[in-house]
């Protein structure tokens, strides 16, 4: 008998169904069912091979949410982070150089140049 266990504890999830955790079924589900929801909506209006490409291109965003993870965080997570870093609250970052070392420097730099000019004239 083999039991597999993790390596990193906190990347360990509960399988429910198929070997799906709870999320990546009902995101599944969820795919499932716009797939379905789009091919009779769709049907009446536009050829079998059309309806099943129009079904794929409907459900892959949901189905993919439910597997996407980045950085530890969920699709919703990631779309949230995404949306208040660029869209709500996006701040401008401007460098600005700071001499410090120079601007204490300056004077006692400056005498200096002047001495050795006076010295080589």
């Amino acid at each position: 008998m083999e039991v597999k266990i993790n390596r990193e504890i906190r990347n360990y999830t509960e399988s429910m169904f198929f070997g799906l955790s709870l999320r990546q079924l009902i995101f599944s589900a969820l795919a499932v069912a716009v797939a379905v929801g789009l091919y009779f909506l769709l049907k009446p209006y536009v050829g079998a091979e059309t309806v099943s490409w129009m079904c794929i291109v409907g459900a892959a965003p949901f189905a993919a949410l439910g597997f996407f993870t980045y950085h530890g965080m969920t699709a919703e997570q990631f779309i949230w982070a995404w949306l208040r870093s660029e869209v709500l609250e996006p701040r401008e970052l401007r460098f600005e150089s700071s001499t410090l070392y120079y601007d204490l420097l300056k004077s006692s730099l400056e005498k200096r140049e002047k001495e050795e000019y006076k010295r080589h004239d």
